[in-house]
């Protein structure tokens, strides 16, 4: 049986707290009490708190780029992968774990913090834009469309349906959003 080192339990519990309850909701009591670890094993690893966020943070952040660029950097025409991206499945009444940082004043305070939030935003916008280039270099897109702010109307309507779901208490306003932002990609 393989046995998971106590640093890995301690990052990928804080990735859970952080998802759930976010940086203030997340105590290093209830980091530990999650990951089995005490005190001394999260000081021993961890310089603190935010070290171990920076960690957990950035391991949810490199996940989730592995898992767009699985999809994004797949067979199909730029549509279709967009497509394949944005119906993938997801837990969205839980929202993004990424984006669920960006309200969280704490995160966005610290820029070490805000960092891999930033960086992710801003890696994920360049990869829709070079998909959807890449689509209207093939004629697979109208010839008008520009890449970089069809990029980000794509995140950011991503973004929004999880928030609008959540408030909603459904997940029908996500998947209407993504159907929304899909037409239009459709449309010639």
């Amino acid at each position: 049986m393989y046995d998971v080192s106590t640093p890995d339990r301690l990052i990928e519990s804080t990735r859970e707290l952080l998802w759930e309850r976010g940086y203030v909701g997340t105590s290093p009591r209830a980091i530990q009490r999650r990951a089995g670890a005490g005190q001394g094993s999260m000081y021993h690893h961890f310089s603190g708190k935010p070290d171990l966020a920076l960690a957990a943070i950035g391991r949810t952040a490199e996940e989730m780029r592995a898992g767009v660029e699985e999809i994004l950097g797949g067979p199909g025409t730029a549509v279709e992968r967009v497509s394949a991206y944005l119906r993938r499945e997801r837990e969205v009444l839980r929202g993004c774990p990424i984006g669920r940082l960006t309200q969280d004043p704490d995160v966005m305070a610290d820029p070490a913090l805000r960092r891999p939030v930033e960086e992710t935003f801003a890696w994920l916008r360049d990869r829709l834009a070079a998909v959807l280039a890449e689509g209207r270099d093939r004629g697979e897109l109208g010839a008008g469309l520009d890449p970089g702010p069809t990029a980000a109307t794509i995140v950011a309507v991503l973004q929004g349906g999880y928030v609008v779901a959540r408030a909603a208490g459904t997940s029908e306003p996500f998947h209407q959003a993504v159907d929304g932002v899909l037409a239009l990609l459709s449309r010639p």
